[in-house]
């Protein structure tokens, strides 16, 4: 379902540094739902933040699996 405003979806991760030639910032930056996202690599959680209209939680988890990273909702 789509909504008219965009949330942002927190969640905890193993993403240590962000690299622009890394799997899950390419994952990320094609994801065509994906309106932003960035990583706080100096927060002891790794927070990742994604920005979206219409992407749903277990989607974004899955891709950063899919990447090799650990990823779980931060509520």
């Amino acid at each position: 379902m789509k909504q008219d405003q965009p949330q942002i979806h927190v969640f905890k991760t193993d993403i240590t540094e962000h690299c622009s030639n890394c799997e899950v910032t390419k994952k990320l930056n094609s994801h065509p739902e994906i309106q932003d996202w960035s990583i706080d690599c100096d927060d002891t959680d790794c927070v990742l933040r994604v920005v979206s209209k219409s992407i749903n939680t277990n989607d974004i988890i899955e891709l950063v699996l899919s990447a090799g990273h650990s990823c779980a909702e931060l509520v």
